[in-house]
């Protein structure tokens, strides 16, 4: 592995430049910690190496100070800008895998990573899958992969040309939202992360910009006029995460292929996530009957946190039951045990991190948006 391309060395320190950040935090997940000191020697000798030949007056005296968070508040997919601020970071350089939730109060730089995918055996498996389903294919990735869609997206425009059935195939890729948050919630796009573009036979990209605008994962992409997500079949590359868990749950409408770029093979047996459906479904029928309720803090930093636990609270006293509100870090069955008065519990946290598999735990974990379905309409009734 090239450390220096996988980690995005040059554009990190040019982004570190640029902004002139004194103070920055590395997040790294457990799996990349292995890498982090090797990162930050390499970080320091381009940001030496760009300064020496910049003629632009940096802040100060030009120092920076990289600081490395060996562990997370909460769930590694987001920006953990409680730990950054121990340190009184500028911002966060964010490494590996994200749900790029947007933060509160720090900027923040993502560096995916580059999984090895086989471009040529991905664009087999989506030709074929699009040649059968009948219907328009959206191509949807793990962020890993991201680099690799410009060289993907061309290889299916070139297969396309002498593809026998290329007047029936419709082939759209979803982009990835930004590359950059800004505390506001606006995001930024340094350094050319891909715009979102249709990719058809006709390669009629105008069409698909306007329409209705969908999201998951950190993905983001348009249907258009006259159409509904439900009409498309999904293909995904990458691994069985939670950011694919994710996306099944949200679109358990749509026909959904995986193509697992590890072993080069598409997978359409997808009976664990439906499995994962129903198991949701049984949480919320089971929440319904409780009296007690415990509201999860799942995250200090996602903007918007505090607004959703205020509307859970006001959920589910609205519908006639009692709300705790609690703060602990990563939930576990042990620390949920210490409330054994609560029925069930609301885990407000990123789209990702809140699908726990609480079968361990003594009451229920659901999310937000299956309290909403489970209380909303108790109270609809008591008012």
């Amino acid at each position: 592995m090239d450390l220096e391309s996988y980690y995005e060395i040059d554009r990190t320190a040019e982004f570190i430049l640029s902004r002139n950040f004194a103070r920055v935090a590395l997040q790294f997940p457990d799996d990349l910690l292995k890498d982090s000191t090797k990162v930050v020697r390499a970080l320091y000798t381009k940001l030496a190496s760009l300064k020496a030949s910049s003629d632009e007056e940096i802040r100060g005296d030009g120092d920076v100070g990289l600081f490395v968070m060996a562990d997370t508040t909460f769930g590694s997919c987001c920006v953990d800008e409680v730990g950054a601020s121990h340190i009184n970071a500028d911002c966060v350089i964010h490494y590996g895998h994200t749900c790029l939730t947007p933060t509160s109060t720090l900027p923040a730089f993502f560096v995916f990573g580059k999984a090895p995918i086989n471009v040529s055996n991905c664009v087999n498996n989506l030709l074929h899958t699009a040649d059968t389903a009948g219907k328009p294919v959206m191509v949807l990735f793990g962020l890993e992969y991201a680099y690799a869609m410009l060289d993907l997206k061309k290889a299916v425009l070139e297969a396309l040309v002498s593809y026998e059935s290329q007047a029936e195939l419709e082939i759209q890729f979803s982009d990835v939202v930004c590359s950059v948050l800004e505390p506001s919630g606006k995001s930024s796009d340094f350094g050319g992360i891909m715009e979102l573009v249709g990719v058809s036979h006709a390669n009629d990209a105008a069409g698909v910009q306007s329409g209705t605008r969908h999201s998951t994962g950190g993905l983001v992409w348009n249907v258009p006029q006259g159409r509904k997500v439900e009409e498309y079949s999904m293909f995904w590359i990458g691994s069985e995460n939670a950011a694919f868990a994710n996306l099944v749950l949200t679109f358990n409408g749509c026909e959904i292929v995986r193509y697992d770029a590890t072993e080069d093979r598409l997978v359409t047996d997808l009976s664990q996530q439906r499995r994962i459906i129903k198991r949701r479904y049984f949480l919320v029928e089971k929440a319904k009957d409780a009296n007690i309720v415990g509201i999860l803090v799942g995250t200090l930093g996602v903007a918007g946190y505090l607004h959703m636990i205020h509307q859970m609270k006001e959920l589910v006293t609205g519908a006639g039951k009692k709300a705790y509100t609690l703060a602990m870090g990563r939930p576990n069955p042990a620390k949920l045990a210490n409330f054994p008065e609560c029925d069930v519990f609301i885990y407000v946290s990123c789209a990702q991190t809140a699908l726990l598999d609480s079968k361990e735990f003594l009451a229920p974990v659901i999310t937000p948006f299956e309290a909403m379905i489970a209380f909303k309409r108790l109270f609809h009734l008591i008012f």
